[in-house]
C-alpha cells in the first residue's frame, strides 16, 4: 500500500462533520468503524468511547486544513507536527498476497500502527498519510471547499495546482451560483440605466428638447 494513499484517511474523517450546515455523522461506533473501509481487523477494535476521540482527532485535522487553506504554511506544519509525536507508527515493508507476474511479492511501504485504542490506530495512518501528501506535493495542496456553506476538505492533486472544490456537485453548483449573481447584477445595472436615461429626459428643459 502506497503511503499517499493514508492521506485520505484525514479527509474522510474531516468530511464526517459539515460544521456551516450543522451536520455530524459520526455519531455512533458504527460510524466510525466505517470510516476504517476495508480494514476490518482494525475497525473490530473500536468502542463506543471512540466516537469522542474520533471527534477530537478530526477537529485538530481539520485546523490543519484550515491552516493551510488560509495560506499559513508554519501553522499547518506545527500542528501536524503535533499530531505525529502524540500518534506515531512503524513503517514496514509489506508484501501482503499480491504477487507479480514471476511469482514474487509486490513489496511496497506500509505504516503499521501499534494503538491501545482504534482512534490511535487511525489517528497514526492519517497524520501520517497527510505529512507525507504535505512535504511530497506541498501545503496548498491541502484545501477546503470554496463553494459555501461546503468546506469540505480535499487533497488537490490536479497538475496546474487549479482545484478549489471538494467535488463535481460542489463545483457545478458555485458555478451555477457565479452565472446567476452575474445576470441580476446585468439585469440590475439595466434597469439603472434605463431609470438613469428616463430621469435625465424629464429634467431636460422644454426649450432643448
Amino acid at each position: 500500500m502506497e503511503l499517499a494513499y493514508y492521506s485520505d484517511y484525514a479527509v474522510r474523517l474531516v468530511n464526517t462533520e459539515e460544521p456551516a450546515r450543522n451536520k455530524d455523522s459520526l455519531t455512533s461506533v458504527e460510524a466510525v468503524r466505517e470510516l476504517f473501509g476495508a480494514n476490518g481487523q482494525a475497525a473490530r477494535r473500536a468502542t463506543d468511547a471512540d466516537v469522542t476521540r474520533f471527534r477530537s482527532v478530526r477537529a485538530r485535522l481539520r485546523s490543519v486544513f484550515e491552516a493551510a487553506d488560509g495560506g499559513d504554511e508554519t501553522l499547518a506544519v506545527d500542528l501536524l507536527n503535533s499530531l505525529l509525536l502524540e500518534f506515531p507508527v512503524s513503517p514496514q515493508i509489506s508484501g501482503h498476497e499480491t504477487r507479480d507476474e514471476d511469482g514474487k511479492p509486490d513489496w511496497h511501504m506500509h505504516l503499521a500502527d501499534h494503538p491501545s485504542n482504534a482512534t490511535a490506530g487511525y489517528a497514526a495512518i492519517a497524520t501520517m498519510g497527510l505529512a507525507f501528501h504535505l512535504t511530497s506535493y506541498g501545503v496548498d495542496r491541502l484545501g477546503l471547499c470554496e463553494a459555501s456553506p461546503c468546506r469540505n476538505a480535499y487533497l488537490d492533486t490536479s497538475t496546474n495546482r487549479s482545484r478549489r472544490y471538494c467535488s463535481d456537485r460542489c463545483a457545478t453548483r458555485a458555478n451555477v451560483a457565479a452565472y446567476r449573481a452575474r445576470k441580476r447584477l446585468e439585469t440590475e445595472r439595466a434597469a439603472d440605466t434605463g431609470r438613469s436615461a428616463e430621469t435625465a429626459q424629464a429634467t431636460t428643459p422644454s426649450a432643448e428638447r
